[in-house]
């Protein structure tokens, strides 16, 4: 009788070990698998922490004659913001780049090709981010620290490698949509409706944004707020 039930307690134990085993291995394999997605990394920005200032998010890729009197008319309000661009457009356009650079804006990473960030593997995040920073510094010399997604379009690696390569990632809060509705008065309500410190709001170089701007940065100013880059929006006004 003993013996029996000493047989069958190796037998259940037995059991468990083996299934206890069969679980870790199965648990490696899935996290080995997984290992390259880190769903934790480097959460995306909507909106800045200031109280005073707001942005705007100029995303290049084409557009370019319109930046120049883009750039008179925020150097005539004193506004500094940040030119989130393209790799392949700074190719194109590079003395353009340092114009914008001279005038005192701040320059952020747009992906080389304009991918669909969401759908591409890790690799090659890595390679449209990493593409675009090197064409942006081979031009000004400067690292950039911010990266804007095509499209807003991102996923787990998309994060995981921003972060790794020193980026954080910039959304919006607000879209003037301005790339398909070609309205002016639609593209300012957008723009400043119930604006408030720490908007982000996102716009292209357009014939109709151009003719918005101005009326853009006086209804900023008369919100008591000031137009600022990008990185500065995003901390916290210094009291």
């Amino acid at each position: 009788m003993y013996r029996r039930k000493a047989k069958f307690f190796r037998l259940v134990l037995g059991n468990i070990v083996i299934c206890a085993t069969v679980a870790a291995l199965l648990f490696v394999t899935v996290t080995a698998g997984e290992a390259k997605v880190d769903t934790k990394s480097g959460q995306p920005f909507y909106a800045g922490k200031s109280d005073t200032k707001v942005s705007l998010m100029i995303n290049v890729y084409w557009g370019t004659d319109y930046i120049g009197p883009m750039l008179d008319i925020l150097d005539r309000y004193n506004a500094k913001t940040t030119f989130f661009v393209g790799g392949s457009w700074v190719a194109g356009n590079p003395d353009t780049l340092k114009q914008i650079s001279d005038r005192g804006h701040e320059i952020g990473n747009h992906g080389y090709y304009h991918k669909d960030h969401a759908k591409i593997d890790r690799a090659y995040n890595k390679k449209e981010i990493s593409s675009a920073h090197d064409a942006v510094k081979d031009v000004l010399g400067t690292d950039m620290n911010l990266f804007a997604p095509p499209s807003g379009a991102f996923g787990a690696n998309t994060l995981a490698v921003a972060e790794e390569l020193g980026y954080r990632t910039v959304m919006w809060t607000r879209d003037t949509i301005d790339w398909r509705d070609h309205d002016p008065a639609l593209i300012l309500k957008r723009a400043v409706r119930d604006l408030k410190g720490g908007d982000l709001i996102l716009m292209h170089p357009t014939d109709c944004t151009l003719k918005a701007l101005e009326s853009i940065l006086k209804a900023v100013a008369d919100k008591g707020l000031t137009v600022a880059p990008v990185s500065e929006t995003l901390e916290a006004d210094v009291v």
